[in-house]
């Protein structure tokens, strides 16, 4: 599918040059801080030098003070306290980050994570009945419980009382819980909107050091889980989740907890651990579980506190998430086959697929595959407890969660945010929310954007590939949504000799510029198809980004190709 490269605005302040030379580098790499809103040289101090002093007061939060009372009367009056989180990697790090702190201070503590395929998604009935039979006084609900109106009146009903940890969107009516901590909720004042579920319920705990004074030290330590959640929940890297993920990816390299050091060895990870590295190594391995059995062993997993409790479990995680590989690989291939047996299935603006059999654990990776092969707002449906249930996946700029609000009759329930939702349904109206879904997206969706967008951040000459500049962009890290790795463009490109293929469909390339003497070293992994377009082309354009490679010893620059047009 053809690319459709996008440069990124560019708000040229008059005072560029003052910046640059107040910050010692060129204006090439001032406008990339300029596109992430760092426009003075306080700003830029702050971007380049994360300070966990940079993080908000806790108590800014609406409900904060409430929350943070309510978890001292309980602790200090030795209630029994029921930790309650989602199954997948953001509610096991929240749990785990939650019950390790706490069982500091309290041996009257347990807790919960949902069974995907019995109870479902959020809070369940079946897990407020249990906190209610076990004697808890308090349940804390993590990643999760924001729409648990019914559930939160059950709670109430049994005497308990709840606090709501969730970063999701609110619906129209609130749950009537003691304390609801979620930034995205009505009139909080909270600066910063889009933490992680593992975010909030770290906030929570800030709140309850400061309360207590008990040195932050001590809970700067389970960063390493919050950093965890960030990169794999998809949040916006920037303001304190800048923070969070900057001291957490530090911790996970320096000195990680010995779950997470387990996951890290067993996942075969040898460099130094990024966003990119939790997302594509650590998640899958901790969310294995959820998807195919149960969540808790992930938690067990992540609050054992010696090496010799781990190796064992994260081989299993490793084990689960192998089979995970196969089995959605293979309902992949199932669920692409059905598009292509839709005689219109061209014409269509949305894919939304049901099948009774299909694994719930993977519906939502399948979704993903789905938009990555034709890139429409997707929905993949199974069957579970009698009813069509499964996960939304959008394109960029469409709003997924909104379409999905607008078929709110067709639904029994529904949750998530612009870019991922969750759903279940009664089976007799699969038929009817397929159509109504297209209907809806067909209508509202810019056609541009059913086109894989290439953000470019800037127009350069090879020449800009140095280290110099490799060492401030280097500094821009964390990288991740809202602050990506910056993509460069470079037109009449030449080829210095013919482009060789590699395990046939990698495209390996030295690449040049008329008046430039230097040559260029450029990788294309999955790329090998483009070889024809250039083999004979004068010149051309190239979308890169800038990376470090080590080989046999040697370390030098090169770049990672995103695309090629012909100019």
């Amino acid at each position: 599918m053809e690319n459709r490269w996008v440069m990124r605005d560019i708000r040229e302040p008059d005072n560029l040059f003052e910046l640059s030379k107040a910050l010692n580098i060129n204006h090439n790499l001032t406008k990339l801080l300029l596109q992430r809103n760092v426009t003075t040289f306080e700003e830029a101090k702050t971007f380049f030098r994360p300070s966990l002093n940079h993080l908000h007061d806790p108590f800014l939060m609406k409900g904060m003070d409430i929350a943070v009372n309510r978890l001292c009367e309980a602790i200090f009056s030795n209630e029994k306290i029921l930790i309650y989180g989602d199954y997948d990697v953001d509610g096991t790090t929240s749990v785990s980050m939650m019950y390790g702190f706490l069982k500091q201070f309290s041996e009257n503590l347990e807790y919960y994570i949902p069974d995907r395929y019995t109870e479902g998604y959020g809070i369940s009935t079946k897990g407020i009945n249990y906190a209610n039979e076990h004697g808890f006084a308090l349940i804390i609900s993590l990643d999760c419980g924001i729409r648990a109106v019914d559930m939160a009146a059950l709670a109430n009903e049994y005497g308990m009382d709840l606090i709501i940890c969730d970063h999701h969107l609110p619906g129209e009516t609130l749950p009537e819980a003691l304390a609801i901590l979620d930034p995205k909720q009505a009139e909080c004042p909270y600066p910063f909107k889009e933490l992680s579920g593992c975010g909030v319920g770290f906030k929570l705990l800030q709140g309850f050091c400061m309360q207590n004074s008990i040195p932050l030290e001590e809970l700067f330590l389970f960063l390493d889980l919050v950093a965890v959640s960030i990169a794999s929940d998809i949040v916006p890297i920037v303001g304190e989740n800048r923070v969070l993920a900057y001291y957490g990816l530090k911790k996970l390299n320096q000195n990680p907890r010995p779950g997470l050091k387990a996951l890290i060895d067993v996942s075969g990870l040898k460099n130094e651990i990024d966003i990119t590295g939790v997302v594509f190594y650590v998640g899958p391995r901790i969310n294995a579980t959820g998807r195919l059995t149960h969540a808790h062993e992930s938690v067990a997993l992540l609050i054992a506190e010696s090496e010799e409790d781990t190796l064992e479990t994260a081989k299993v995680l490793h084990d689960q998430n192998t089979n995970r590989k196969t089995l959605d690989k293979s309902i992949t291939r199932e669920a692409l086959d059905m598009v292509e047996e839709n005689p219109n299935w061209e014409e269509l603006k949305s894919t939304v697929l049901f099948k009774n059999d299909w694994h719930k654990g993977v519906v939502g990776i399948v979704a993903s595959r789905c938009v990555e092969k034709y890139y429409r707002p997707t929905i993949i449906l199974t069957e579970s407890e009698n009813m069509a249930t499964g996960s939304a996946r959008s394109v960029d700029g469409f709003d997924i969660h909104g379409a999905i609000s607008q078929c709110s009759e067709l639904l029994e329930k529904f949750g998530g945010h612009t870019h991922a939702a969750g759903l279940s349904l009664s089976l007799d109206n699969v038929s009817a929310f397929q159509e109504k879904f297209e209907n809806i997206v067909s209508k509202t969706i810019d056609p541009e954007l059913l086109k894989p967008k290439l953000e470019i951040d800037l127009d350069v000459d090879l020449n800009f590939v140095n280290y110099k500049n490799y060492s401030i962009i280097k500094q821009m890290e964390p990288f991740g949504p809202q602050n990506m790795k910056p993509v460069f463009q470079t037109s009449k490109v030449h080829l210095k000799y013919p482009p060789k293929i590699i395990k046939e469909e990698h495209l390996k390339l030295t690449l040049y510029q008329p008046g430039d003497s230097n040559v260029y070293e450029a990788i294309g992994f999955g790329l090998a198809e483009k070889a024809s377009l250039i083999a004979n082309a004068e010149h051309f354009r190239v979308a890169y980004q800038i990376e470090e490679n080590f080989y046999r010893g040697n370390k030098s620059l090169q770049l990672v190709i995103k695309d090629l047009k012909i100019d």
